[in-house]
């Protein structure tokens, strides 16, 4: 690695904590190398601790929709932690944020805020077995839904990034009830409905996953999930803590036109900030404490100044936000394109909205199985070459990379020459 101060502080936090990192997919061992550390992120770029600029197309795993410290949302802010940190008691802004929330995504009639999205869909997931009375939750190979022990099996992400199906310290009792059917397979979802469907107490599932690389679901694949949910007393979860205000204002059910049991939130309704939500039917949310039986708190949960920064970002989420991050994302999907094919290398770009994921695959993707395919040391070397250029791309094959309002043509433009010469450079 080119950096000294990042090698140097890369040596320190190896001291301290697993891996260096705080978060496995940091540490850059799927691609090679070491991680850059950064001091800055303005706009669409990162500041790194030797002072290097790079494009950033990760945008903190996707909250940065509005691109790095907004006026705005930075100023909500200071405001927001003048009056206060962290109460532990209710306040209005929560009510507020609640009210935003509800207007962005109909279905989700009552909603609880919590800190992350692992708390948000473990949450759900106990709403959902304490309201049908079942024990039996299905998901789909390659989608990631956080690190509780019943959701380590077969999941994307960090866990895809490393090939590790299943995580050390989970009980097998605890992933018993977990059933994992491939994704966009609805045949195999209908069969499984068609056996079992009276044990089933939710599906679960990323409308569009990210944890594996940008797949979008196949035509009918989320209708049928949300239909044959129904029609059993299944509760359906659409897991949209990355999709949510990302790939629509409303998120994916917005896209779809879809209104699932259950939603999950996280990311960009935070501002950057640790809060996520889930919610949904007025009848499974009334199962929660204190007006039901199944527990869920948290200390932190709706914090003041986590709320005022997701307040500050959902309200500059306009139409015209969506029309220029579509515009900036079919930019970079054809430059992306081109420069592979001009270097004759098998690659293939998916991306709905302003997330997407160049695979180093022939063909498209449309499950975990096709996403195995790719070749990860190409992808390693791609990424390499992508940053000795200036440009910070996830370091993962399996990882969507995501764009912001501050992405315009110039840095759009700087990806592509920079992949397009590490393209040649691949040979």
């Amino acid at each position: 690695m080119s950096d000294p101060t990042s090698k140097a502080l890369f040596a320190r936090a190896k001291e301290l904590m697993p891996g260096g990192v705080n978060s496995p997919v940091r540490a850059f061992r799927a691609v090679g190398g070491e991680p850059v550390f950064f001091r800055e992120a303005r706009g669409a770029w990162l500041v790194g601790a030797d002072g290097a600029r790079y494009v950033d197309c990760v945008g903190s795993w996707g909250p940065a929709i509005l691109g790095h410290a907004d006026a705005r949302v930075v100023e909500a802010v200071q405001q927001a932690a003048a009056r206060g940190l962290s109460f532990g008691a209710p306040s209005e802004l929560e009510i507020t944020f609640a009210e935003r929330v509800r207007e962005l995504y109909p279905s989700v009639e009552m909603m609880r805020a919590v800190s992350s999205g692992t708390e948000a869909c473990m949450a759900a997931l106990r709403v959902a077995r304490g309201a049908t009375g079942r024990d039996v939750i299905v998901k789909f190979e390659g989608c990631y839904h956080g690190h509780a022990d019943a959701l380590l099996v077969k999941a994307g992400s960090g866990l895809a990034t490393f090939g590790v199906p299943d995580s050390a310290g989970v009980p097998e009792r605890a992933a018993a009830a977990t059933v994992t059917l491939p994704y966009n397979d609805q045949a195999a979802l209908e069969a499984l409905f068609a056996t079992r469907g009276h044990e089933l107490a939710a599906v679960i599932v990323e409308p569009v996953v990210g944890n594996m690389g940008c797949v979008p679901p196949a035509p009918g694949f989320l209708e049928a999930i949300v239909r044959l949910s129904d029609e059993h007393g299944t509760v359906s979860i659409f897991d949209e803590v990355m999709t949510g205000c990302r790939v629509a204002r409303g998120g994916a059910q917005e896209r779809f036109g879809l209104r699932p049991a259950m939603t999950c939130l996280g990311k960009v309704i935070g501002g950057g900030k640790p809060l996520a939500a889930y919610g949904g039917r007025r009848a499974l949310m009334e199962q929660v404490a204190p007006l039901g039986p199944v527990y869920q708190a948290g200390t932190l949960s709706g914090n003041p100044v986590s709320v005022s920064a997701g307040l500050a970002t959902i309200a500059q989420l306009t139409p015209e936000l969506y029309a220029h991050l579509e515009a900036m994302g079919a930019r970079l999907e054809a430059g992306l394109v081109e420069g592979a094919r001009a270097a004759g290398v098998a690659a293939t770009v998916q991306r709905v909205g302003s997330m997407l994921t160049l695979f180093f695959v022939d063909g498209g993707v449309r499950s975990w199985a096709d996403a195995d395919r790719s070749d990860r040391a190409r992808f390693g070397r791609w990424h390499a070459g992508l940053l000795s250029r200036g440009v910070y791309w996830p370091p993962s094959q399996f990882e969507a990379a995501f764009l912001s309002r501050e992405h315009g043509v110039d840095e759009i433009d700087r990806v592509v020459a920079a992949s397009a010469a590490a393209m040649r450079e691949l040979g």
